[in-house]
């Protein structure tokens, strides 16, 4: 009897994909393996060495040119969503190994959400009001909160996330700026912005939000020197790519005040280090890359995952081929 396909899901860090749809002719005509804590290095060759197909959640487990070729038995890689940056596809390519995506689900909306999650829970200080409850005291002087009616929203990058941002920023009453390397006034009328110079926005904003692309000209583009353009009291916020700023100069400026606070849910290196200083650093709100944590998500990241493996082992087409540009 021929021994069943080694098949091995990288990344479910949530424990959620057996959540959201049926695994059962995988369990019954493969050996399934899921992994649910981080691999990188050695222990992620170990844990894929002997796999026959791999699909991993996101990009959480970086498959470069050096690991592929120690992975001989490997005849099929899949990942969750549309894009991974950790992916050295021409490996796979070059030895004629398919691969395949996911559909990415409603991840623009849900990290718009949290966006405007961290705006709201800097600006009210939410964690501190719990903390003085939960103490059993009722106000302390962090309780006489700022409004942003009235005030401007720095939208950077209004594209399909920035600007669903921004117009919850125009109802809450703010007067939305934006900039970016390729921004017109044109487009930014077009969401009901106003165009201006990434100076002006950092000066004048109370709250600026990354929605930027991290790319050639976008990697490092807040340091030091834009940090402390920025008002006292505002707040810096980043749901986009960690890349955009400077973490190690956004602590320097949350220490001498300028900004106020920041909001962050990307790091450089995710899971973020158990004794990284970012988990507490002050004026700093960190959640862990929640954006595009959601159940509808991971619902077609399951399906995904799922239907894609049953039509490898079946030999037949699979929905979402992927083919590198």
């Amino acid at each position: 009897m021929a021994s069943l396909p080694n098949i091995v899901i990288l990344g479910d860090y949530e424990r959620a994909l057996r959540r959201f749809s049926s695994w059962d002719k995988l369990d019954q005509n493969a050996k399934l393996t899921i992994h649910h804590e981080p691999l990188r290095d050695e222990a992620l060759y170990e844990a894929v060495k002997d796999a026959d197909a791999i699909a991993i959640v996101r990009d959480r487990s970086p498959f470069n040119e050096a690991l592929i070729a120690r992975l001989p038995k490997l005849k099929f890689l899949m990942f969750t969503g549309e894009r991974n940056g950790t992916l050295e596809a021409a490996s796979l390519v070059s030895r004629n190994i398919p691969m395949a995506c996911t559909p990415g689900g409603p991840s623009k909306e849900t990290t718009a959400e949290l966006t405007w999650a961290l705006i709201l829970g800097a600006s009210k200080r939410l964690i501190e009001q719990n903390k003085l409850i939960a103490s059993g005291v009722w106000r302390d002087s962090l309780s006489v909160l700022p409004m942003l009616s009235g005030e401007r929203l720095g939208v950077m990058g209004l594209g399909a996330i920035g600007s669903r941002v921004a117009r919850v920023g125009a109802a809450f009453g703010m007067e939305v700026l934006t900039w970016s390397p390729r921004m017109t006034p044109e487009r930014a009328a077009a969401e009901n912005a106003k165009s201006v110079s990434m100076e002006e926005l950092l000066k004048t904003s109370k709250v600026v939000t990354m929605h930027l692309v991290a790319g050639p000209g976008t990697k490092g583009l807040i340091s030091a020197d834009q940090l402390d353009l920025m008002r006292p009291d505002s707040i810096l916020v980043n749901t986009s790519r960690s890349a955009l700023i400077n973490m190690t100069d956004l602590q320097k400026a949350l220490a001498a005040g300028k900004p106020g606070q920041a909001a962050v849910d990307v790091f450089d290196i995710e899971p973020l280090p158990e004794k990284d200083l970012l988990r507490n650093t002050p004026n700093l709100l960190v959640t862990p890359h929640l954006g595009f944590i959601a159940e509808p998500i991971f619902a077609a990241f399951s399906k995904g995952i799922t239907e894609t493996l049953e039509a490898w082992l079946e030999q037949k087409p699979v929905p979402h081929p992927f083919k590198p540009q």
